[in-house]
């Protein structure tokens, strides 16, 4: 079944939420600042100039991506990607991906940036695979499970 991709609508925000706050359970456990991200993407994406995408199957979302303002100008940081865990293992994640990056390059921008864990052994591949590059993880940096910062540059 084809996946198509397609930009935010508030419509789809509860599955925004329950997407991600399910794949944190399963692998991490879930942060104040993912709660309150998470809770209300218009605020902390859309309105800074953000992007939230959905992968759709069947008219239904089984994925999800955004794409966060950061500090630095031309900068987005990749994050808030799940699939639901039904769907796992058919490359939504990398369609997903490979979506935002060519996204960003169409947007002009400088760089995308994520923050990760090691434990996520396909996910590093696939971010490797793509053609990102490890950064030193800063100390204050947003995410108590986060141990290692990657940076993909246009």
């Amino acid at each position: 079944m084809e996946i198509s991709i397609i930009n935010y609508n508030k419509a789809y925000a509860k599955n925004f939420y329950d997407l991600n706050i399910e794949w944190l359970k399963t692998f991490f456990y879930v942060e104040p600042y993912d709660e309150e991200v998470l809770s209300q993407p218009d605020k902390y994406i859309i309105d800074k100039g953000g992007f939230i995408f959905f992968g759709m199957k069947n008219n239904a979302v089984v994925g999800t991506v955004a794409l966060m303002p950061t500090k630095d100008d031309g900068i987005l940081e990749l994050t808030k990607m799940a699939v639901l865990p039904e769907e796992r293992g058919q490359k939504i994640g990398q369609k997903l991906l490979q979506y935002c990056i060519d996204f960003a390059q169409l947007q002009n921008l400088k760089a995308l940036l994520l923050y990760s864990n090691t434990k996520l052994e396909n996910a590093i591949y696939l971010y490797r695979k793509y053609g990102f590059k490890e950064l030193l993880l800063e100390k204050d940096n947003p995410y108590e499970r986060a141990n290692i910062k990657m940076l993909l540059e246009y």
